[in-house]
């Protein structure tokens, strides 16, 4: 998890020249500015002396400014011969996110370690540059934001913030702690240093090129892990012109949330953040595929997880004391460290090459979670598991319900539509009722023992969290209702079954 926690006034932080000690770290700062012919160079001035002694490259970023302000930062370096000091024009404006996007591949490329990104239009003060970067080149975080909500400079509002972006910057911030499970301060605040090293693990590609590209940002640093800490720094409103919309930038920000919590939840998945979007997340809720799952494995057990994707699932089993094989068409799959073995294989045809790899081996369960649908020959996957059980090993197995309500209803008007997940999963190759389903596990030699159903995953459909009463409740009339009406009802249908002639499968 981030360290979001703010950090106050430190009286015990170092001073001048030992506060701005690079450390051998190589520093850059990111100067983003459109039409700033009145201001770039005053911010330039203000720069201390210790802070250019200690960083590497200034760079001036103009967004295609249809003013002077690239012709006049190219003057001031001319004037002061100052060879830290680079100066570059976009040839169409990207916007605020683009801008930075542009100055952060430019260090990263470089090999910089840190970057600190300061606005060209004055309002935030060059002489603190140092407590920006201080905390990340002393290893105590990745990103360091500074805020204005702090009162150690006397405040946002003693310093000139409009009472009514005070009033939207506090509404924001809270409705972004709570969706993040953050105590930040202040989110909206465009003083910033990161890590390099951070900066570089984060997919940037899609992200927005406006000016909630920083709630982007925060967003995929507290999502990956990165320790982020909060320094206090002073509010300035001067005579600048604001470019920002606030009620369209209270959207956007609103809407990234969503989108965000829309991804991580696999509801859907937006580009911004595909990174983070699981096809076949682990479901928490009672009554479905994985609690079956889970509830029909138990502990001390050693298992086959036959398609086990990135290991999400894999990693709660070994939770509970078991030691768990997979098999996947993946390379490698995220989580490899929570397998006792992994074996890449093709597994359309069977097998494949894992079937040598386990020759001689049994399991106690053989796990098939959502692969026979996936499969165009399931049959011959389902017969050569034999080969790995003994009398007291048992298949797990589920499959979506084609006879769900859903896909009645759609058919009675006419339509047949696959879908990026679920019971019409675009690369479902077949489909089962329960009668079906069944045939299939006896048709290949094994004896059903137990049949179960899960219910619809109205908190992937609905986007509730499993945690919500409402989502309780709901999910226990449906629980009720599928067991009455399983047909009809049911999302996916789970079997546990035996081998009729463990270990029989005839031999490569």
């Amino acid at each position: 998890m981030s360290r979001t926690a703010p950090e106050t006034a430190n009286p015990a932080l170092p001073a001048g020249a030992e506060l701005a000690d690079c450390k051998g770290k190589r520093i850059g700062i990111l100067i983003v500015a459109y039409n700033a012919l009145t201001t770039v160079n005053k911010v330039l001035d203000r720069i201390p002396a210790d802070v250019w002694a200690n960083v590497e490259e200034v760079v001036v970023f103009d967004d295609a400014s249809p003013d002077a302000t690239y012709e006049l930062a190219l003057g001031y370096k001319a004037s002061r011969g100052n060879e830290k000091l680079h100066v570059i024009r976009h040839e169409k404006n990207l916007g605020y996110g683009g801008n930075q996007k542009a100055g952060y591949r430019y260090f990263a490329d470089k090999g910089f370690d840190i970057v600190v990104l300061l606005h060209g239009d004055g309002q935030y003060a060059p002489e603190i540059l140092a407590r920006l970067y201080h905390p990340i080149v002393a290893g105590e975080a990745d990103a360091v934001f500074g805020s204005r909500m702090m009162r150690d400079y006397g405040g946002p509002l003693k310093g000139g913030m409009p009472l009514y972006k005070y009033v939207g910057n506090r509404i924001l911030t809270t409705l972004e702690n709570r969706v993040l499970g953050m105590n930040l301060t202040e989110f909206h605040s465009g003083y910033r240093a990161y890590s390099l090293t951070a900066l570089r693990q984060i997919e940037m590609s899609a992200m927005t090129g406006d000016f909630h590209f920083d709630t982007e940002v925060i967003i995929k640093l507290h999502h990956q892990g990165f320790r982020i800490i909060e320094v206090p720094i002073p509010t300035y409103y001067g005579g600048e012109i604001c470019y920002v919309n606030g009620m369209r930038y209270a959207r956007d920000v609103a809407r990234a949330l969503r989108r965000y919590r829309r991804t991580v939840r696999s509801i859907d998945c937006f580009p911004e953040f595909k990174e983070y979007f699981v096809h076949y997340p682990i479901k928490e809720s009672p009554h479905s595929s994985h609690s079956l799952f889970l509830a029909a494995v138990g502990t001390g057990q050693r298992l086959l997880e036959v398609g086990c994707g990135e290991g999400f699932f894999a990693q709660k089993l070994a939770e509970r004391g078991n030691r768990v094989s997979g098999v996947d068409a993946l390379p490698q799959p995220r989580h490899r460290e929570v397998f006792e073995d992994f074996v890449s294989a093709d597994l359309s045809r069977g097998f494949g090459r894992a079937r040598d790899a386990f020759r001689g081996q049994s399991f106690d369960k053989i796990l098939l979670m959502d692969v026979l649908e996936h499969l165009e020959k399931p049959e011959t996957l389902l017969k050569e598991c034999h080969e790995f059980m003994t009398p007291q090993s048992r298949l797990l197995v589920s499959l979506p319900n084609v006879a769900n309500f859903t896909v009645r209803l759609a058919l009675l008007f006419g339509r047949f539509e696959y879908t990026q997940r679920g019971i019409l999963d675009r690369t479902h190759l077949r489909f089962f009722t329960r009668r079906t389903a069944r045939s299939l596990l006896e048709a290949a030699g094994f004896v059903v023992e137990k049949q179960a159903y899960t219910v619809v995953p109205i908190e992937l459909v609905l986007g509730w969290a499993t945690t919500n009463p409402l989502f309780r409740l709901s999910n226990a009339l449906l629980y009720g209702l599928t067991r009455l009406m399983p047909g009809l009802l049911s999302y996916q249908l789970v079997f546990i079954a035996r081998s009729s002639r463990p270990g029989t499968a005839p031999q490569l």
